[in-house]
C-alpha cells in the first residue's frame, strides 16, 4: 500500500465529476455525494436497486411484486420476486427499431491481423436467432445446461446470447482446459449439449479443441449434442464427427430464420453456471440469474460507478471461461456500445500487438489484469510509447492486487497520467464489485476509491467487529447483494460453509483489506494467504511490492510458513527479470530489501527463484498451491491452472533447497 503522506497520483477535475454517470445518478436520487449515497444504500439495498433499475431502464416482461425477499435469510435472498425477464431482452432486444440497431456492435481480429470481422447489432442478433433456432431443433430448451468451450471468436459471443435466448443455462469453460476439468464441470452441471470449435490458433499453431472435448465426453454421459464450428481462420484440422451426437454449426443454422422470440424467464432462475476453484475438492459452481449480473456488475458497478457509456468501445482480453467473458458480452451490449474481441495472446505475433490493437481499433474503455501488465513491461516502455493510445478514456483493472511498480508503469506509459484506472474487485461468487473506483475518487497505486454500493461492505477482525482505518482485516458483506450466487450448484451446504458460517450472518469473501487515513481501500491478498509475524498480520502484496521494487523481479509470491518460534515465517517465490542470474547474490539482495523496510523479523526463511508462478486462467497467482508445496500437502483443485506443470517444478526446486540446507 502506498504511503498516505504522498500526494494523489490522479485527481478528478470538476468537469470530469460533473459529466460522469455517477453525478447524474446522484442528481436522480437526490444525494449530494457518493458517501451519502453509500450510507443510504447500505441501510436500504432494495431502494438502491430500484433506483439503479430506473436509471438504467432495466426491462422485464412481467413486473416483479417485491424487490427483495429475505424470508429464507439473507443467505438465500431473492430479488425481483414474481417478475420475469431475460438477459437477451436487456442486451439485444432493447435496441431493435432504434438507431443503435445498425451501428457496429462487435469487431474481431484473429491472431493473423488479416482475419477481421465486423457485425452490427442487426447482423449479430440475426446470428443469435439462427443459432438459437438450431438449438431448439435439437431439443435443447429452457433449463437445459449447455457448455461453451470456445476461444475468442464472434461465434463465442453469439453462442453466449443464443443459449440464454431460449432459456437454457450456459456453462462457460476455459478454452485452454484439458479433458479432466471439462469433464468434471460438465458432469457437475449435467450438461445436455456443448458448443465448441474444431481448433484455435495459439501462437501461430493450431491447437485442437474438438478432440480434447471428445476425450472429456467419454466420461460425461449426459451430453447428447455437440455443435462444432469450423474456425474462420482456415485451420481445417482432421477431426472425427460422431454421427449420433455431433452437428456442424453451419448446417444447423443454415435454414433458421433471422428472428426468434426471446423466452421469458423468472428472475430467480439460473442463467449461467460459472465455476471457480475450490481450495480442496471439486470446483464451485456459482449460479447467476437473468437479473443478478445485470443488476450488479453491468448497471450499478460498470455504468454508474465505472462510467461506461454508449460511446465507448470495450476491450478486455480475457477468456469466456472467466466472468470477464460475461462482462464483455453484456456491458457494451446493454448500453448500445461496441465490443472489440481479439483471439490469441497479447504479445503474438509481435510483442507490441496489444498496444497496436488499442490504437487501430480505437479502444476507449480498456480492461486489464495486473499480471498482463507485468508481462508486457518486460518488453520495455519503448514498445508501448511507440503507439498512439489517445483513444483511451478509461482503463479498468481487476483480478488481483497491483504491485506499485506495475501500477506506476501502466499509469505513466499507457494512461499518460491522464486516463484514470478504475480498479475493481469482487468475484464470480458476488457477480460484481466489493470495492470499486469511480470518477469522483482520487487514485494511488492499487487503490480503490469506495466500497461497493448497497452490499454492506466492511473490514472486520476475527470476531466480526469493524476495524479502524489503518488496520488490516477481513473483507465481509453485511447485506444481501443482488449479484451474489444463488448458492452453489446442487450444494447449498458447501455454499453456507464457504461464505456464511465463518462469521454467522455475514458473507466472508476471503480477501484481506485495509482502508487508509484518506478513505482509500486496498486488497492485500486472500485472507487464507495471511501472514502473521510476531503477532502482526501482514498481506502478501505488501512484501511482494518490496521485491518487485528492487527492479530485478518480474513476479513474486509471498506465503506464510510454519515457524517454531514466531508461529509464522515468510517464504518468497520469485521470477527474476530476464538478464538477472538466479543466484545466491540475488537471494541475499531480495532478503535485505524486505528486512530494510519491514524489520528483521520479516527476514525470509527461504527464497526460491523459479521460471514462473502457478496461475489460474484469469492470471491470479495461486499462493495456496505454493504453500502446499512447502507443507508437502495435497494442493487441491488444480483444474483452473494455466500452467499446472510449474507445481512439480517448484516442488523439485524446494526439495533441492532442503537437501542443500
Amino acid at each position: 500500500m502506498n504511503s498516505t503522506k504522498q500526494p494523489f497520483d490522479w485527481l478528478p477535475t470538476p468537469e470530469t465529476i460533473e459529466h460522469s454517470r455517477l453525478s447524474a445518478f446522484l442528481r436522480q436520487v437526490g444525494e449530494a455525494s457518493f458517501e451519502s449515497l453509500s450510507s443510504r444504500a447500505d441501510i436500504d439495498p432494495a431502494w438502491l436497486m430500484q433506483e439503479v433499475f430506473d436509471f438504467c431502464d432495466m426491462r422485464f416482461y412481467k413486473p416483479y411484486t417485491q424487490m427483495l425477499d429475505t424470508s429464507r435469510g439473507i443467505e438465500f435472498a431473492r430479488w425481483c420476486v414474481g417478475g420475469s425477464t431475460n438477459i437477451v431482452l436487456n442486451c439485444l432486444d432493447r435496441h431493435r427499431d432504434t438507431p443503435v440497431w445498425d451501428q457496429i456492435f462487435l469487431v474481431w481480429e484473429g491472431e493473423d491481423p488479416k482475419n477481421r470481422r465486423t457485425l452490427t447489432y442487426r447482423e449479430f442478433d440475426a446470428e443469435v436467432c439462427r443459432l438459437a433456432g438450431g438449438l431448439l431443433t435439437l431439443g435443447i430448451t429452457r433449463g437445459d445446461r449447455v457448455g461453451l468451450y470456445m476461444p475468442n471468436l464472434p461465434e463465442t459471443f453469439i453462442a453466449f446470447f443464443a443459449v440464454l435466448k431460449i432459456g437454457a443455462v450456459l456453462m462457460p469453460l476455459f478454452s485452454g482446459f484439458g479433458p479432466l476439468p471439462i469433464a468434471s464441470r460438465l458432469n457437475d452441471g449435467q450438461a445436455k449439449a456443448v458448443l465448441t470449435v474444431d481448433a484455435a490458433w495459439r501462437r501461430g499453431s493450431p491447437a485442437a479443441m474438438k478432440s480434447v472435448l471428445d476425450e472429456a465426453l467419454k466420461e460425461v454421459p449426459s451430453v447428447q449434442h455437440v455443435i462444432v464450428l469450423r474456425h474462420p481462420g482456415d485451420i481445417h484440422p482432421n477431426y472425427p464427427m460422431q454421427s449420433d451426437r455431433d452437428h456442424d454449426w453451419g448446417h444447423i443454422v443454415a435454414c433458421q430464420p433471422s428472428t426468434l422470440e426471446t423466452v421469458q424467464i423468472e428472475t430467480d432462475q439460473p442463467a449461467l453456471i460459472l465455476y471457480t476453484s475450490g481450495t480442496t475438492g471439486k470446483p464451485k459452481g456459482c449460479i447467476w440469474t437473468h437479473i443478478s449480473f445485470l443488476g450488479s456488475m453491468v448497471t450499478r458497478d460498470m455504468h454508474i460507478c465505472g462510467d461506461f457509456q454508449q460511446k465507448d468501445r470495450f476491450f478486455f482480453m480475457s477468456d469466456m471461461g472467466w466472468m470477464v467473458g460475461a462482462m464483455c458480452a453484456c456491458i457494451p451490449s446493454y448500453f448500445g456500445g461496441s465490443l472489440f474481441v481479439a483471439e490469441g495472446t497479447p504479445d503474438f505475433p509481435d510483442t507490441g500487438r496489444f498496444w497496436r490493437l488499442i490504437q487501430e481499433h480505437k479502444v476507449t474503455y480498456l480492461g486489464i489484469a495486473p499480471t498482463l501488465i507485468r508481462g508486457l513491461m518486460t518488453y520495455g516502455e519503448e514498445q508501448v510509447d511507440s503507439y498512439d493510445l489517445s483513444s483511451l478514456r478509461i482503463t479498468c483493472s481487476g483480478g488481483e492486487a497491483w504491485t506499485e511498480s506495475a501500477w506506476r508503469w501502466f499509469f505513466e506509459h499507457v494512461c499518460k497520467k491522464r486516463v484514470p484506472i478504475i480498479n475493481i474487485v469482487g468475484g464470480t461468487e458476488v457477480g460484481g464489485c466489493n470495492f470499486t473506483g469511480t470518477l469522483h475518487h482520487p487514485l494511488r497505486p492499487g487503490s480503490f476509491g469506495a466500497r461497493g454500493l448497497g452490499a454492506g461492505v466492511d473490514i472486520v477482525n476475527e470476531n466480526g467487529q469493524s476495524v479502524e482505518r489503518g488496520n488490516v482485516g477481513e473483507l465481509v458483506l453485511r447485506n444481501p447483494n443482488i449479484g451474489m450466487t444463488m448458492g452453489l450448484w446442487q450444494d447449498d451446504n458447501r455454499y453456507l460453509d464457504t461464505y456464511w458460517r465463518t462469521i454467522p450472518g455475514v458473507w466472508v469473501h476471503g480477501d484481506f483489506a485495509i482502508c487508509d487515513e484518506n478513505g482509500l481501500y486496498y486488497i492485500l491478498g486472500r485472507s487464507d494467504d495471511t501472514i502473521k509475524i510476531s503477532g502482526k498480520r501482514t498481506g502478501p502484496s505488501e512484501i511482494e511490492t518490496l521485491l518487485s521494487g528492487t527492479g530485478k523481479i518480474h513476479e513474486a509470491a509471498v506465503i506464510g510458513v510454519h515457524d517454531e518460534i514466531k508461529g509464522s515465517a515468510i517464504a518468497c517465490i520469485c521470477v527474476p527479470l530476464h538478464g538477472f542470474p538466479s543466484d545466491e547474490a540475488l537471494k541475499k539482495e531480495l532478503s535485505e530489501a524486505i528486512v530494510h523496510q519491514m524489520g528483521a523479523s520479516y527476514r525470509p526463511v527461504s527464497i526460491l527463484l523459479v521460471r514462473e508462478l502457478p496461475k489460474t486462467r484469469n492470471m491470479k497467482i495461486m499462493r495456496r498451491v505454493l504453500r502446499s508445496v512447502y507443507e508437502n500437502n495435497n494442493p487441491g483443485d488444480l483444474s483452473s491452472l494455466v500452467n499446472p506443470e510449474t507445481v512439480e517444478e517448484i516442488r523439485e526446486i524446494y526439495k533441492k533447497l532442503i537437501n542443500y540446507k
